[in-house]
């Protein structure tokens, strides 16, 4: 199926002379994106088919998978709508992910080359490699016991790996197109708006909201790179004037730790935050100097977006359900809150965990989230995690309850994990963050005044940086591997600090 390309090419011609996407470099009109595409699609195409060597056991399925693993920039949006054009799926990527991560994600989901802007790490088994504009095109051996796509679908996203590795999720252009425009129906973007993202074009936040959807409305999309330091914010905010702002939680932080005004929020329509909560105190601190009123927009990788208030404010929920969605609430086995639900920009499955996205859905179709909440007076008001507590000795442990008192005793970050002795016991364990000078001992001492004793970690590590994605989310595998790495080290070194988190990419 060619629907999204279909789309995008109409779009192209129909904005033709309007800005359709920019970023530090400069701004494309929609003609010239339709044009850069299509030479973009071209040239990969005409690659792939020249005889790029690929070793034995070519695959037989045909479409051509491409692994997108790129930071923001028109480059990007050039090489989606690119790969779109050559028929090709593009699969798009966690520019943090490293080679282990991504060496798995090949072979599992049978990736034939890597889009990147930047050379992929080392270790990788590549084949060959070109350049196309500003990206390299990197050719994978063949993996010919790949899972087959489905027919139906055009594009992959994953999930963030906050519970395992990445889960690739298959959608269709259907679903892609319907999450679109719901969410252009339901906000009223509108032509000549310009749309500031710092979000991840991999995260659903991004992907959903502010690429597909403001080409449908004839808007401009803005995809700077880099983190959102608040001068890189207030750079950009001065430079686009934006009707709307999309970002995780860091960004708002950001600008409320500059001192100066920022004048340009108060043009804003729409303020979007997502991945992790924006606290309260942000959002009430945001209103109370920016006049800045934030939507914790609320959506599920499998399901799409999901909810939208026009008119937000702290702690009255997360917004009202887009057109097209359907809430549910309680299963026998999971309690009365459960939340389900139900929508046309569902994804299909994962490729490659065969029958699990399958298995959360009822008789009906309603997707089990995960999370707990309700219904009140029509937005969506979360409570919580289903299930978020861990074991230990027989006792329930609620980590976040455990990571806000590592907050409280000095650690500027911390993630709480779940390991097993040497003896087959379960252990809690945490690595922080920002706590120079500050013996485990001293640490565990701090957190006995403030949590009950079966509460505090057994062990923890004070590390450089915690193993995160680009949209914020802990990457849970990496954390433990680098957790077994270190409570494997002689006990002196993991005191020296000499062991440390893996690289984040910049």
């Amino acid at each position: 199926m060619r629907l999204l390309n279909d789309v995008l090419t109409e779009l192209t011609a129909q904005h033709a002379d309007a800005p359709a996407v920019g970023d530090a470099g400069g701004v494309l009109t929609y003609r010239e994106l339709g044009d850069s595409a299509a030479d973009f699609g071209t040239a990969a195409d005409e690659w792939w088919r020249s005889g790029v060597p690929r070793g034995a056991g070519a695959p037989a399925e045909g479409r051509v998978r491409a692994g997108i693993h790129a930071s923001n920039s028109a480059a990007y949006v050039v090489a989606y709508a690119g790969l779109l054009r050559a028929g090709m799926v593009p699969l798009l990527l966690d520019p943090a992910l490293g080679a282990a991560e991504l060496a798995v994600i090949a072979t599992d989901c049978g990736i034939d080359l890597f889009v990147s802007d930047r050379p992929l790490p080392a270790g990788l088994p590549v084949t060959a490699t070109t350049r196309i504009g500003d990206m390299r095109l990197t050719a994978l051996p063949a993996a010919p016991d790949r899972p087959a796509l489905l027919d139906t679908t055009e594009v992959c996203r994953f999930t963030s790996g906050s519970t395992g590795s990445p889960r690739c999720i298959e959608f269709s252009g259907t679903a892609v197109l319907a999450a679109a425009r719901a969410w252009r129906e339901a906000t009223e973007m509108s032509a000549g708006e310009r749309v500031l993202c710092f979000a991840g074009l991999f995260n659903g936040l991004a992907f959903n909201t502010s690429l597909l959807a403001s080409f449908l409305a004839g808007a401009a999309l803005w995809v700077p790179s880099g983190l959102p330091s608040s001068g890189h914010v207030a750079r950009f905010l001065r430079q686009v004037e934006p009707t709307r702002l999309t970002g995780f939680p860091a960004l708002y932080e950001s600008l409320l730790r500059r001192e100066q005004p920022v004048p340009e929020l108060a043009g804003l329509r729409s303020a979007l935050s997502s991945a992790a909560p924006l606290s309260a105190g942000t959002a009430a601190e945001l209103r109370r100097r920016h006049g800045l009123a934030v939507n914790d927009y609320y959506g599920v990788a499998e399901a799409g977006p999901l909810t939208y208030d026009p008119d937000p404010a702290p702690g009255r929920g997360l917004g009202y359900p887009l057109p097209g969605v359907e809430f549910a609430f309680g299963t026998q086995a999971h309690g009365a809150t459960a939340v389900r639900v139900r929508s046309g920009s569902m994804g299909s499955r994962y490729l490659n965990a065969p029958g699990l996205l399958e298995s959360r859905l009822d008789a009906d179709g309603f997707y089990l989230t995960g999370d707990e909440g309700l219904i009140d007076e029509g937005r969506l008001v979360l409570r919580g995690r289903a299930g978020k507590g861990v074991n230990i000795g027989g006792r329930k442990i609620d980590p976040a309850e455990v990571q806000q008192a590592l907050g409280r005793c000095g650690a500027s970050d911390a993630l709480v994990l779940t390991t097993v002795k040497k003896n087959g016991d379960p252990m809690l364990a945490a690595l922080v963050t920002g706590t120079a000078g500050v013996t485990e001992e001293e640490l565990r001492a701090r957190c006995l005044g403030l949590l009950a004793p079966y509460k505090v970690p057994e062990r923890i590590f004070a590390v450089p940086r915690l193993p995160r994605g680009g949209a914020g989310k802990p990457r849970l595998g990496a954390a433990e591997a680098l957790l077994t790495d270190l409570l494997r080290a002689p006990r002196d070194e993991q005191a020296s600090g000499r062991t440390s988190a893996p690289a984040e990419p910049s």
